[in-house]
This record gives C-alpha cells, sequence and structure tokens, in this order.
C-alpha cells in the first residue's frame, strides 16, 4: 500500500477519500448476498454497518436501518469477511479476536477500517466518481480459490504481517509464516469499474471490473465493457493473534485458518451491500474532503464511538431479540 500517498494528498490539493471506522455489528453465521435466506450460512462472518442486516436484504437499504456501527451515521451499508480462527495443536478452535486501528478513535468494538477512494489518495484521476446506487452489492475473493499462483492473481487481497497496528507492508498473498509481533491485518479492495447497467450479477462479481495492480494503487481507466468509475472500497481488519505466539505448533506450521477452513489464505474474501442515504455518498465523492475533515456535516454527518458500539449492543436490556424487529 502507498502511505506515502497519504502524506503527499494531505500537503496538497487533494479529491474526496473517505477512511473511517465500523464497529463490529455481529459475528454470526449469516451471508445474505452469497447465500440469501439460508440460516444457517456456510461459515461464519464478521458484520459491520447498518442494523438492517439480516438473512435476506432486497431494495434500498439505506432506508431500512435505524442505526450503524459505523462513523458516518448516513452509511447503513454492510462490510463483511469471514472470521479468523487459531487451531491449538490440541484440534480445538478459538475465534481470533479483532483490534481497532490505530488511526481511528479509541474505543471501537473491534470492526473494521473502512475506505472510499477515488483513483488514489491524491486524484480522482480527472473524472467524475459516481456513487454506487440503491440496490447495489458485489464479492472480491472466492473461498472456492485454492492454489498461491491464483491468490496471486487477486488484486488487492493480501495479509499484512504486523509489527505494530502502523504497519503497512510487505503485503502477502497468503497467511504469514511466523508469528506476527503486532497481529496480522487482512486488506480487501474491491474493483471499480461498474458496467453501468447492473446492481448486481449471477456471481456477484461480473458487473464490476478491477484496473489497480494492488490496493491503494492508482487504478487504470475504466474499459468499455465497464465504463463508469466508482468508488474504490476496501476494507482492513486486524486481528490480534499474539494472544495465540506462544501456542505456535513445533514443527512451524501456520496455525490460522479463516471460518472456512481455508489455512493458507489463500481463498479471503468480502461482501459489500451498499446502504449510504439518499445522496450523501455521492455528495462526499464531489467534495474534496479528506478522512475525518468529511465529518461534521462537512459534508457527512458522523457520531461518536459510544453511538457506533450502542447499536450493537448486547449487553442491556432488548425489547426483541436481534434482527427479529427487521
Amino acid at each position: 500500500m502507498k502511505w506515502l500517498s497519504i502524506t503527499l494528498a494531505l500537503a496538497g490539493p487533494s479529491q474526496a477519500a473517505l477512511r473511517f471506522g465500523c464497529s463490529t455489528l455481529s459475528i454470526q453465521r449469516l451471508d445474505p448476498l452469497v447465500e440469501p435466506g439460508r440460516l444457517p450460512s456456510s461459515h461464519v462472518h464478521q458484520i459491520v454497518g447498518g442494523n438492517a442486516f439480516n438473512v435476506s436484504m432486497t431494495g434500498d437499504i439505506g432506508e431500512q436501518g435505524s442505526c450503524t456501527t459505523c462513523t458516518f451515521s448516513e452509511d447503513f451499508s454492510n462490510y463483511w469477511t469471514a472470521v479468523m480462527f487459531f487451531k491449538h495443536p490440541n484440534g480445538t478452535y478459538k475465534r481470533v479476536p479483532i483490534m481497532q486501528d490505530s488511526a481511528l478513535p479509541n474505543g471501537i468494538n473491534g470492526g473494521m477500517t473502512i475506505y472510499y477512494t477515488q483513483q488514489d489518495f491524491n486524484s480522482n484521476g480527472n473524472q467524475k466518481i459516481t456513487a454506487f446506487k440503491p440496490g447495489f452489492r458485489m464479492t472480491v475473493g472466492s473461498p472456492t480459490t485454492n492454489s498461491l499462483d491464483d491468490a496471486k492473481g487477486h488484486a488487492g487481497l493480501r495479509f499484512v504481517c504486523l509489527t505494530d497496528k502502523n504497519t503497512r507492508f510487505p503485503e502477502l498473498p497468503d497467511f504469514p509464516t511466523k508469528p506476527c509481533k503486532g497481529g496480522i491485518m487482512t486488506v480487501h479492495h474491491f474493483p471499480s469499474c461498474w458496467d453501468g447497467k447492473n446492481l448486481d450479477s449471477p456471481d456477484h462479481q461480473s458487473h464490476m471490473y478491477n484496473t489497480a495492480e494492488e490496493a491503494f494503487s492508482p487504478a487504470g481507466p475504466c474499459p468499455a465493457s465497464h465504463p463508469v468509475r466508482m468508488p474504490q472500497v476496501a476494507y482492513e481488519t486486524l486481528w490480534d493473534t499474539t494472544q495465540f505466539t506462544n501456542m505456535w505448533p513445533k514443527d512451524g506450521s501456520n496455525p490460522f485458518v479463516l471460518s472456512y477452513g481455508d489455512n493458507k489464505g489463500y481463498g479471503t474474501h468480502a461482501d459489500y451491500v451498499f446502504g449510504w442515504k439518499g445522496d450523501s455518498l455521492q455528495k462526499a465523492m464531489d467534495s474534496s474532503c479528506m478522512f475525518n475533515a468529511c465529518e461534521n456535516g462537512r459534508p457527512l454527518k458522523s457520531q461518536n464511538v459510544q453511538a457506533m458500539n450502542k447499536c450493537a449492543d448486547l449487553d442491556s436490556w432488548l425489547k426483541v431479540l436481534p434482527g427479529q424487529a427487521i
């Protein structure tokens, strides 16, 4: 990732780029995009975003939720990925806790860092950036990917062995092969060229096209088949693997596994369902704000960490079971 680009962008003229936190909404077996209506889904996901998340999701999600775990209170989108587990030498599994990014406000409950960038952190490529439409959805990666060469071909789907939370390279196409001092970060970077017609496709990917060679790098021109430039969406998730360092297998083999049984990381993948209210995302893409300068109505409405976490508050007395009121 080109973090030098961030510094340059903040130092000179720039187009809009959003970077914000979303606390964990839920960790459960649901996948309304790939397995709509199936309860439970085939594997466990961590979900962040709006509380309209459910076993089946249709229509304008931005008008269906009542709260969101994300910084921007107009963003009811849902973002989700597979969960990481540690496999003990005795054969048992333990879910790996999630950490907040050091670039975000303190107190966020797990979750992810979400990005909406344009061509890169410096520019929109001198072109119109079109926000996603109500009903839009997509995936990136596939749990059926089973070779290192194929994993390398998924640009922007990477693992980072953290020295600390500020580590951003090198990026790996598979799990690190040694204990990581600061944990492991997973990166999921979506394509940004749209065919201009379909809000989804049978494989949830064909309506989009990728022209970036790696995460947060300048994207090439969109092809005629997918001519509409949309925001580049990316997720970062920080997994606190450090508590398992002393339990690393004696044979040196990787002990971490993604929730669909992948101990290589080749099949890492992510899902996205658009849910921004009204034209709020388009306003942001048309502005020149960067990161937290987009908050507090400039141009996006935002909320504090307490409100973000409260949207997923399962410790208080609840009037209904989670998800049953939707």
